[in-house]
């Protein structure tokens, strides 16, 4: 699905929901690519971002590589609709390590109601990369909230 140029509007749309994202900013994480399918979302390393052996947290590797997947598969929803996590499995493979961590999801089954990403996460250190983390992820496509909704916060 990676060959599909997206349009201005949906670049653009996944960009202004990241940036409303209040984890992704406080855990320094940005997008590093979008395309039709796909999101790649990186986080440097931080002294803050570890757990007690110096590795980046499950939970900081959790975070982007559900991140990274959700917005994989909001690029092929259509503009009225949102995207929710209903469920993923992410299995840790080796320790999150490097000087920041990518996070790539990519849609492997799109459906008018679920869509099922596959996530992976890779430790990078220069031109090293070592996979940390791999997964499944299942999205539900909900209506997007009218002008005047619920607030967003």
């Amino acid at each position: 699905m990676t060959d599909t140029e997206l349009d201005r509007a949906v670049i653009r749309k996944i960009r202004d929901s990241f940036d409303r994202q209040g984890l992704m900013r406080h855990l320094g994480a940005r997008i590093a690519e979008i395309s039709a399918g796909v999101v790649t979302l990186q986080l440097p390393f931080r002294k803050e971002l570890t757990q007690q052996h110096g590795f980046f947290h499950a939970g900081a590797t959790s975070a982007i590589a559900d991140s990274a997947g959700g917005y994989a598969g909001f690029t092929l929803f259509p503009e009225n609709a949102e995207v929710l996590t209903t469920e993923f499995k992410l299995n840790l493979i080796n320790p999150a390590r490097g000087d920041l961590l990518e996070a790539t999801g990519r849609v492997i089954k799109a459906g008018r109601t679920l869509t099922i990403c596959q996530l992976d996460v890779w430790g990078v250190t220069g031109k090293a990369r070592t996979h940390c983390a791999t997964g499944l992820q299942t999205l539900i496509r909900v209506q997007a909230n009218p002008p005047g909704g619920a607030d967003r916060g």
